[in-house]
C-alpha cells in the first residue's frame, strides 16, 4: 500500500507538468497551420511529395505506449487498436512495417512474432522535441525511399485527467490544414522569399515533427493520468484488504481468548468439584 500510494503521488505531480507541456505545444502547431494555409492561399494549391497520396502496398504502423506498466488499461487499449489495424491491413493484402515507441508495444509485438522495423525506448515518460524529431526523421526516410506508402500512428489522446482515448493519427502523407470552410483565417499578404514552394519543402518536415511532438506529449500525460487512477485504486483496495484482515485477526484473537477462558473456567470447576 505504501508503494502504490507513493506511485500515485508521483503520477499526480507529473500530470500537472505534462498538462502544461501539452498546452504550451498547441500554439506552435496552430501557427504552423496558419502559415501552411497562407501558403496555400498565395499559391492557389499545395503540391509536395509529402502531401501526395499513393497506392498503398506497404503501411507503416507507429504504436506509442509506455515503457513501464502499472497504468491500468492505458497500454492494452492502444495495442488492441493497433493490432486490429495490422490484422485488417494484412487481410487486405498490404504489407505492414511496425515502429514501436515504448517497451510495452515492443514486447507485445515481438512476442507475437511481428517484425519490428525500429523501436524507441525510455522517451515516453518525459518526451523531448529531439525524440519527436528522431522518430519523424525515420518515418520521413522510410516514406521518401518508398519503403512505405503511408504511415499511421496509434497513440492516446489526452482529454482530461479522467478521460484518455486510444486514437488513430494519420501521419504520412501529411494531411494539410483545411483551406476551405468557415474556420479558415483570412490570408495574410506575405511576400515569400525564397519561393512559397521552397518554404513549404522546409516547413512540412517541421510540421511533422511538431505533430509527432504533440502526440508524444499527449501520450505522456495520458500515461501519468492512467497510472494515477490505477495506483489510487490499488491503494484503496489495499486499505480495504487491511481492514478485512485486521477484522479477521481480531476475531481470531477474540475466539482464542474466549476458548482459553472457557478452558480455565472448566478446569477450575473440575478442581472445585473434585
Amino acid at each position: 500500500m505504501k508503494i502504490t500510494r507513493a506511485m500515485e503521488l508521483i503520477a499526480t505531480a507529473r500530470i500537472g507538468k505534462a498538462q502544461v507541456r501539452v498546452a504550451q505545444a498547441k500554439p506552435y502547431t496552430q501557427k504552423m497551420n496558419d502559415v501552411i494555409r497562407n501558403i496555400a492561399a498565395a499559391t492557389g494549391s499545395l503540391s509536395h511529395p509529402l502531401l501526395e497520396t499513393r497506392d498503398v502496398e506497404t503501411v507503416g504502423v507507429l504504436i506509442v505506449t509506455s515503457d513501464r506498466g502499472l497504468a491500468g488499461g492505458y497500454n492494452s487499449s492502444v495495442i488492441r487498436l493497433a493490432e486490429a489495424a495490422v490484422i485488417k491491413h494484412r487481410s487486405e493484402g498490404r504489407n505492414v512495417r511496425i515502429y514501436a515507441v515504448g517497451g510495452k508495444a515492443l514486447a507485445y509485438f515481438r512476442y507475437r512474432k511481428y517484425p519490428i522495423e525500429r523501436s524507441w525506448l525510455n522517451i515516453t515518460d518525459t518526451p523531448g522535441y529531439g525524440d519527436a524529431r528522431a522518430i519523424a526523421n525515420v518515418l520521413l526516410d522510410e516514406y521518401a525511399s518508398e519503403h512505405v506508402d503511408a504511415v499511421e500512428a496509434y497513440a492516446t489522446e489526452y482529454v482530461s485527467a479522467l478521460t484518455q482515448n486510444a486514437m488513430f493519427w494519420p501521419v504520412l502523407p501529411i494531411q494539410p490544414p483545411d483551406v476551405e470552410g468557415d474556420a479558415v483565417i483570412e490570408p495574410v499578404g506575405y511576400t515569400f522569399e525564397p519561393s512559397a514552394e521552397e518554404i513549404l519543402s522546409r516547413l512540412l518536415p517541421r510540421y511533422l515533427e511538431g505533430t509527432m511532438f504533440g502526440m508524444l506529449l499527449e501520450a505522456s500525460a495520458s500515461e501519468h493520468a492512467a497510472r494515477r487512477r490505477a495506483m489510487k485504486a490499488a491503494t484503496e483496495n489495499a486499505e480495504e484488504m487491511t481492514r478485512l484482515l485486521t477484522r479477521e485477526a481480531n476475531q481470531a484473537r477474540q475466539a482464542e481468548i474466549t476458548t482459553e477462558i472457557s478452558e480455565i473456567v472448566g478446569g477450575a470447576e473440575a478442581l472445585s468439584g473434585g
